[in-house]
């Protein structure tokens, strides 16, 4: 019997990146605090690698209680820029700072997947990107923003690669899924052994 697969998130790339790999997740979103757990990680000194782990893992567990049996995907990603973690920005104006801060600069995307079945964490897998910003001018930025409207509120970076965003970068080294937010690759084969896609 195949299990149930459950993505515990309210993203809809993510949902997407699953459904075009031939899934059909059941989405049901956590209530996380996640600042709560950024501001933790950041008093205990650890990276942005194990909150992003965290995060994901806390996203599974809160779900996981209402579908027992289910394998449950939770995720997370962080965007770190010398030494600094960047959220989803508010509205306009912060998307604007927000691309100004990473403006000619590498920062780095951190995406993490945890498994989890009836509260047992299973799986987990995180990997990282490296993405360099070319020095665009502020009337290009203003452009940009005018361009993609309220997109730049539904991600960390106030971009999306796979779109008009794609012009703010001169360097991209990593793999485009953990860019979208999902480290795809390495779940697709768990979930093939736990029988959830084809063989």
């Amino acid at each position: 019997m195949t299990p149930t697969l459950v993505l515990a998130s309210g993203s809809r790339t993510r949902a997407l990146m699953l459904e075009k790999a031939g899934l059909r997740p059941i989405l049901d979103k956590p209530l996380v605090d996640e600042e709560e757990v950024k501001l933790a990680g950041k008093a205990e000194g650890v990276g942005a690698d194990a909150v992003a782990e965290a995060l994901a893992e806390l996203k599974a567990q809160r779900v996981t209680r209402r579908h027992p049996g289910a394998l449950v995907v939770g995720a997370d990603q962080m965007l770190e820029c010398e030494g600094v973690w960047f959220d989803k920005p508010s509205d306009r104006a912060s998307a604007r700072a927000q691309l100004l801060a990473l403006r000619g600069k590498t920062h780095q995307l951190v995406s993490c997947a945890v498994i989890v079945r009836d509260g047992e964490r299973l799986w987990h897998k995180t990997d990282r990107a490296r993405l360099t910003m070319r020095n665009f001018s502020e009337n290009f930025l203003d452009g940009y923003l005018d361009a993609v409207g309220d997109e730049v509120l539904h991600s960390v970076g106030a971009y999306q690669l796979e779109g008009l965003g794609a012009q703010l970068f001169q360097r991209v080294e990593g793999d485009f899924f953990t860019i979208l937010g999902l480290p795809l690759l390495p779940l697709l084969g768990f979930l093939r052994v736990h029988g959830v896609g084809t063989e």
